[in-house]
Parts: C-alpha cells; sequence; structure tokens
C-alpha cells in the first residue's frame, strides 16, 4: 500500500470537494463535519458528474449532475439509483498531514 500526504487538514474546507490528482487518477476529497477525511473517485457512475462540486451531507455526496447520493464511506449509490463508485482509505496523523493510502492495483483505470 502507498501512502501519500496530500495536505495538512486545515487545507480542507468543511464539506466542500477538494480534487486530487495523480496520473490519470482524479480523486474528490471531503472533509466532513466530524473532521474526518474521505475519498472517493472524481466521477458519478451514472452521466460521470464531478463528484467534487457536489453537496455533502451526512457523510453522502450529491452529484451536481443529476443529484444521485453516493456513500463516501462504501462508495454505493442509493437506491432507486444503482452504481458504485471507488473509495480511497484516508488518514489524518497527529501533526495534521492527510495521509492517503493507495493499494497500486486500484490505480488502474476502468
Amino acid at each position: 500500500m502507498e501512502q501519500y500526504i496530500v495536505g495538512q487538514i486545515s487545507e480542507f474546507p468543511e464539506r466542500r470537494g477538494k480534487i486530487f490528482k495523480m496520473g490519470e487518477l482524479e480523486l474528490a476529497m471531503f472533509k466532513l463535519s466530524d473532521g474526518t477525511i474521505k475519498a472517493v473517485e472524481n466521477s458519478c457512475p451514472h452521466k460521470q458528474g464531478k463528484l467534487s462540486e457536489g453537496i455533502v451531507c451526512d457523510g453522502h455526496v450529491y452529484c451536481p449532475l443529476h443529484d444521485w447520493k453516493i456513500n463516501l464511506t462504501n462508495g454505493v449509490v442509493q437506491e432507486p439509483d444503482e452504481g458504485c463508485v471507488k473509495t480511497f482509505e484516508v488518514t489524518v496523523e497527529s501533526n495534521g498531514d492527510v495521509v492517503l493510502h493507495i493499494d497500486a492495483s486500484r490505480l488502474m483505470v476502468s
């Protein structure tokens, strides 16, 4: 598992998307109201809306194109819609560093 420092916790606005790019991988990262950071691929499975531009509420992001509700913990789209986005582990170190953990096999573009 690779680890990447992607910023300081103070650089993440609460409930707003922040984009992180690495090669062809583009993630949407969000700081929730409880201070945790979530990371998902930055593309809705429906019409590839940029999730980083979506509204965050109660651990979900709403796609800005068609309001699909996506769980930020497991990536599952809420019914009646269907689909899933990739999620990525993020931790916050005691010094405030936000660390993204990525398994190299998950970097494959689908």
